[in-house]
């Protein structure tokens, strides 16, 4: 045994969607393979809209990892919800505001006293992302042994007072990108032990490209966006930009999608819109291989995982102009391109069509990048370098 690590995401599970928690399981499964004892704490929720106690409090076993999950307590209330709203408007509360929006969404009393109970019992408590309770409550109880992976993004609740700490407060923080680590600093204090460990992707053994677009009936071929259809990251938007881009440029594709949340696009590409719910990771993997294209259209982004896949399945990326991190993936590799509006994003899709050798020589300078820069042994030793460093 190297050590004996907790690590705490608000919710654990091999079909949680999400990228920071994408990114706690991986390191979790990654650091007990090297030999460390990691120990899981988190909550009984998989559903990160409605935070509702879906598993069974106590104790089980994920692929050999020990999980601890905590109740949650949910109290509501007026006051917290008119903070999350002025936030959503983008309107920083007041200080009295924010303490009450902290724990406004659940509470989880049971993690708290347990990491106050057990503190000699880890090593290093590693806590991700930076913005539920189960990092900013928690977080300080354990500081002088806590790591933070933050998956910052240029948002409100990164402004907060009560935020501040989490940053400035842990023995380290391990950012995911070089624009996470620079909007840290914008923002405020940073703890002084702090570096750029990136995250992470597993290489597939293949791909299934034909299969896979056999099994689904797909029968044009397609923009992919994976992950969450949401406001924030960018979904609507590109429901609207693909609608305007296919009457443009009078194109032949369809815009397919997996992931969580609801799809509703416009009633003019109805049929154009296909939504395979929620793929295992092999049909997944050929997914990314199958697509003409894949749409990153969200500017909240710490690292894009999505990105990552597409560009070893050996397909282009198109990410929306104002993503910084993204945007700074595709200059250094040198394997997407931008988009603006629905015109940029037809045309981009127009070349991607007409152009099929330089689009996958764009694909594969992106696997190159990720081949030498993100696969979990390369981020794996970063995150051990600094653990070794300190605990």
């Amino acid at each position: 045994m190297v050590g004996r690590l907790a690590i705490v995401p608000p919710r654990f599970g091999d079909t949680v969607v999400g990228g920071s928690e994408a990114v706690s399981r991986e390191t979790a499964y990654g650091l007990a393979a090297r030999g460390w004892d990691v120990e899981v704490l988190t909550t009984t929720a998989l559903d990160h809209y409605r935070w509702g106690n879906d598993l069974p409090e106590g104790r089980e076993e994920i692929r050999g990892l020990p999980v601890q999950r905590f109740r949650m307590v949910h109290h509501g209330g007026r006051a917290g919800m008119r903070a999350q709203l002025e936030m959503q408007d983008g309107i920083v509360p007041s200080l009295d505001a924010q303490i009450t929006w902290m724990s406004w969404r659940f509470q989880v009393p049971g993690l708290y006293h347990h990491l106050l109970r057990h503190t000699d019992r880890y090593d290093a408590v590693i806590f991700s992302p930076y913005m539920f309770w189960t990092t900013t409550v928690c977080m300080p109880a354990v500081a002088e042994k806590a790591v933070v992976v933050p998956c910052l993004h240029d948002e409100v609740y990164a402004r907060l007072d009560v935020v501040r700490p989490v940053l400035a407060d842990p023995a380290s923080v391990w950012f995911l990108s070089e624009p996470e680590h620079l909007l840290a600093h914008r923002l405020g204090p940073v703890a002084s032990r702090h570096t750029i460990t990136g995250s992470g992707v597993e290489v597939p053994d293949g791909y299934d490209p034909e299969g896979f677009i056999a099994r689904h009936g797909l029968v044009r071929p397609f923009l992919l966006y994976a992950g969450r259809r949401e406001v924030d990251k960018g979904w609507n938007d590109l429901v609207d930009m693909f609608a305007l881009a296919v009457r443009e440029q009078a194109l032949d594709m369809d815009l397919v999608t997996f992931g969580v949340g609801a799809v509703d696009p416009p009633p003019e590409i109805a049929g154009r819109v296909i939504d395979l719910g929620f793929l295992p990771d092999e049909e997944r993997d050929s997914a990314f291989a199958a697509a003409t294209a894949y749409a990153q259209p969200s500017r909240m982004e710490s690292f894009s995982r999505t990105v990552m896949e597409s560009w070893l399945a050996g397909t282009p990326v198109l990410c929306v102009a104002g993503s910084e991190v993204v945007a700074w993936h595709c200059e250094r590799s040198g394997g997407g391109r931008t988009f603006a509006n629905g015109h940029e994003l037809g045309e981009a899709l127009r070349w991607a069509l007409d152009e099929p050798t330089a689009a996958a020589d764009m694909a594969e300078a992106g696997r190159r990048y990720v081949l030498d820069n993100c696969t979990w042994p390369v981020v794996l030793d970063r995150m051990e370098a600094d653990l070794r460093g300190w605990i």
